[in-house]
């Protein structure tokens, strides 16, 4: 494993925690079920992993746009860079800070 494997872990961490104890899961439960019942064909638990997914892909992506900004000004080409990395980390660690007291609450 390469030293960038560490902060992709801490970001899908984050991510995942995020998407499992997010205080707004439940409104995001009642929008999935409303728009996702019949794909999902009704079934509770998969409308709930599909929530929890939602959620967690999008505290990725808004955790990573600081750290798309940066690249876009250091005029970063090829790979992040670790300061990038850092910065999707902190983003996604930022926006968990909501989660860590359900996740402290009930753990994993």
């Amino acid at each position: 494993m390469n030293e960038r494997s560490f902060y992709y872990i801490g970001i899908a961490f984050f991510g995942m925690i995020n998407g499992i104890f997010n205080p707004f899961f439940f409104i995001v439960f009642q929008i999935s079920a409303y728009l996702m019942a019949e794909p999902l064909f009704g079934s509770t638990a998969a409308i709930a992993y599909f929530s929890s997914l939602m959620l967690s892909t999008g505290t990725v992506i808004l955790g990573g746009i600081p750290a798309a900004l940066y690249e876009r000004y250091i005029g970063a080409k090829d790979d992040s860079t670790v300061v990038s990395l850092w910065i999707w980390l902190a983003g996604t660690a930022i926006l968990t800070i909501p989660a860590i007291g359900n996740f402290l609450k009930i753990g994993l």
